[in-house]
């Protein structure tokens, strides 16, 4: 049990170190390249925000434990929401503003047509290409607003001017090696621990594994709160989100099918439609999320987390 620990949290650890290496190499190099700030920001910066995630689920379901996969993804959109809007709303009230509306509706839109796949019982091929071809459709429409909104390359995460090429090579070599060992050790220790407790490797993905893969969304949140910067915090919650549902879970499901537990289609899916819901109020009339809700949806999460441990998947 003790090793299985270790290996979650070496897992862990190693797949957000060599994300952000990757993050920062591949953007470096793709500005070297000629390619436009605000490009790089839509597709490499997003692309390599979400590779930890991507491998755990990919290498979930290699190994067999799709359950795992699903947990993991569902188990974080639930998280960004409860836990990484919760916890910096105690810090700082989180103004949430009504930018970012069309953002939300296209989240609770990815979220419900998840949720209807899902229902077909599997995320197999075509439920997969269905959820590719949506991100596919929300790439395209970001990429047409982030003409008209042009990021400068100093607000590009891990964008640094005086980076030579040979230290972008090692950037790269290490986050392209670091993340699929990563990832192997999480998945690996998730699953023995899901053993040696006698809960479902479902149950796994969606306490011990989202809380993990949610870390750098909490860090960068958590700051945004600091600095009374909402529209960041939300914006980053959001795109999580999405990326999760169509991009990573597209993906896992093309390399596998994942068979969609009955008791996920009971509780969890509603839980993470009805974390994604409870900002609307927020979002259309611009109130800040202040401690007391804050806290709400904190006790909200730790209730949840209680409730699935206690029925042990």
């Amino acid at each position: 049990m003790l090793i299985d620990l270790l290996l979650v949290a070496g897992g862990l650890v190693l797949l957000l170190v060599a994300g952000d290496f990757l993050v920062r190499g591949a953007v470096n190099l793709s500005l070297r390249l000629g390619i436009p700030a605000f490009m790089v920001g839509m597709t490499v910066v997003a692309f390599g925000t979400s590779a930890p995630e991507l491998l755990v689920s990919v290498q979930a379901v290699l190994a067999g434990a799709g359950g795992l996969a699903l947990g993991n993804v569902v188990g974080s959109n639930i998280a960004n929401i409860l836990l990484v809007m919760g916890a910096p709303a105690l810090i700082a009230p989180v103004l949430l503003g009504r930018e970012n509306l069309r953002d939300y509706g296209i989240m609770v839109g990815a979220t419900l047509l998840f949720m209807a796949l899902a229902y077909t019982g599997v995320i197999g091929m075509w439920q997969a290409l269905v959820l590719l071809a949506a991100f596919g459709l929300f790439m395209a429409d970001s990429i047409i607003r982030g003409r008209k909104a042009r990021v400068a390359v100093e607000e590009l995460e891990g964008a640094d001017p005086n980076l030579r090429g040979p230290k972008i090579g090692v950037y790269l070599a290490l986050g392209l090696i670091g993340l699929p060992v990563g990832a192997h050790m999480l998945v690996s220790g998730a699953v023995d621990i899901a053993e040696t407790l006698g809960v479902s490797d479902v149950v796994i993905g969606l306490t011990i594994v989202a809380i993990g893969t949610s870390l750098p969304e909490l860090a960068t949140t958590l700051m945004a709160a600091v600095r009374r910067e909402g529209g960041v915090a939300l914006g980053n919650i959001l795109g999580s989100n999405l990326f999760n549902l169509l991009l990573i879970l597209g993906v896992a499901g093309v390399i596998g099918p994942m068979t969609v537990p009955p008791e996920m289609l009971r509780l969890d899916l509603w839980v993470m439609l009805g974390a994604a819901l409870v900002l609307a109020p927020f979002i259309w009339t611009g109130r800040p999320v202040g401690r007391i809700f804050g806290a709400a949806l904190l006790l909200t999460y730790g209730g949840y987390l209680w409730f699935l441990f206690l029925n042990g998947g």
